[in-house]
């Protein structure tokens, strides 16, 4: 049959609605009508590049409503190992329980008057961190709006060594660059003095920034002035000294293999402003964090971009109930900070008792590496336990798990699918037990 048979062949819309409409009766008319006018297209544009076989229009119909029916945005059970994954939101959150209805969430009940948004986390982030701070959308609008208000018609001193790019192509020159502010790099890719700051400073110098290699490494021969330097020559000069610590780690994770910057040593150096993500080490939902200097931090929260950059009620009630549990110390409570601190020897005995319950499976528990993830500390790895298993198609394998409800996500490592229970809650063993029962 030629393309333009296959056109005429095509039904009209009416004819569609004749046999759609019993089935499709939940759905409003207008929308049915609307999705059945875009199969179509969708026929016609097929048929036009050439392809031989087009699918039924009214299922094309009924599959494409039952998606709209379907939650975009779902559970996923993460088996990779890597706790902050990107991809899966970063850092896991635990059960939620939303306010329904209205909140006091610019409104002081005890004064009967307008209040601000700010008091939901500022106590508690000021007992965390031991400074004032102010929470905005993520930690890339925590940075433009620290450079725009401090530095935007000046200069910001910056280490060669530290222009960094982050996911999905951000880079520090490009932002600071839109905050109007300009840079002025200073050493070299590898080494950067104290004199180095020094001698670049000018009277339109508005910022000393430091930045955080959170998402790679540089060894060898290298040097850079300690924070400490950094602080007393911005002292000295009366600049500001601002310091991007991207992974945001407010609890010293080191007895755990994790080597990251603290938020309050860096304040406690003397930076007179750090920024840090909501969603990786901290543990909680996507913010970005500005803490410092109160004069700072109010010249921040005065501007105009932060009302433009300002969190949700929703992002404010999970952010408290986070910084909340960090502070009493609550480590359980908190998803990603529960799963870091897991032994491995704990995870190799989740591992073996699952294992048990997998008799059609062949299947095995070995030592591997966990990963933080998130852009946080590369080159660290945390000793684990995994679950390696041999298929047949691992290929297959590992996309059936996929299409499951939950969808599983696994790695493959050395033509066999990889299961982590480090980043698998222990309520979603059941689940996993049945996906993975389910590839026999």
């Amino acid at each position: 049959m030629s393309d333009t048979q296959k056109l005429r062949e095509l039904p009209a819309v009416h004819e569609v609605l004749e046999q759609v409409t019993s089935s499709l009766a939940r759905f409003p008319r207008a929308l049915v009508v609307s999705e059945v006018r875009r199969a179509i297209d969708a026929a016609r544009a097929q048929i036009l590049a050439g392809n031989a076989a087009v699918p039924a229009i009214a299922a094309r119909v009924e599959r494409a409503l039952a998606l709209l029916e379907r939650p975009s945005l779902r559970r996923v059970i993460n088996a990779t190992g890597v706790v902050l994954h990107t991809n899966l939101g970063r850092a896991p959150l635990g059960p939620l329980s939303i306010v329904a209805g209205y909140c006091n969430l610019e409104y002081d009940v005890a004064a009967g008057r307008r209040g601000q948004r700010d008091v939901h986390t500022g106590s508690l982030l000021e007992r965390l961190v031991g400074a004032p701070a102010i929470a905005v959308n993520n930690n890339a609008a925590a940075v433009f709006l620290a450079l725009h208000e401090l530095a935007s018609g000046g200069e910001v001193i910056v280490s060669r060594g530290e222009l960094i790019e982050i996911g999905d192509g951000f880079r520090i020159p490009d932002i600071m660059a839109r905050s109007g502010a300009t840079l002025q790099e200073v050493g070299t890719t590898n080494r950067t003095r104290i004199d180095d700051y020094r001698a670049a400073i000018t009277g339109r110098t508005r910022l000393l920034m430091r930045v955080h290699p959170s998402n790679f490494r540089i060894s060898g021969f290298t040097a850079r002035p300690q924070l400490r330097e950094l602080a007393a020559l911005g002292c000295e000069r009366g600049i500001p000294v601002y310091e991007d610590l991207g992974s945001g780690c407010v609890v010293d994770l080191r007895a755990f293999g994790i080597d990251e910057p603290l938020v309050s040593d860096s304040l406690s150096a003397g930076v007179d402003l750090v920024s840090f993500s909501g969603d990786k080490l901290l543990g909680g939902p996507q913010a970005g964090i500005l803490a410092g200097r109160p004069e700072l931090v109010a010249r921040l929260r005065r501007n105009p971009l932060f009302r433009a950059l300002r969190l949700d009620k929703v992002i404010y009630q999970v952010l408290e109930n986070t910084l909340r549990n960090l502070l009493l110390e609550r480590w359980d409570l908190v998803p990603a900070l529960a799963m870091l601190r897991q032994s491995a020897d704990q995870i190799r005995q989740r591992a073996r008792a699952l294992v048990a319950r997998l008799p059609a499976l062949r299947a095995e528990v070995v030592a591997g590496q966990s990963v933080t993830g998130g852009g946080a500390t590369p080159e660290q790895s945390i000793p684990t336990w995994v679950i390696a298993v041999d298929c047949a198609n691992v290929v297959e394998a590992e996309r059936r798990l996929r299409a499951g409800d939950p969808p599983v996500v696994a790695r493959i490592e050395d033509g066999r699918l990889i299961f982590d229970l480090r980043t698998v809650f222990s309520a979603e063993e059941d689940t996993l037990l049945s996906a993975l029962n389910g590839l026999a």
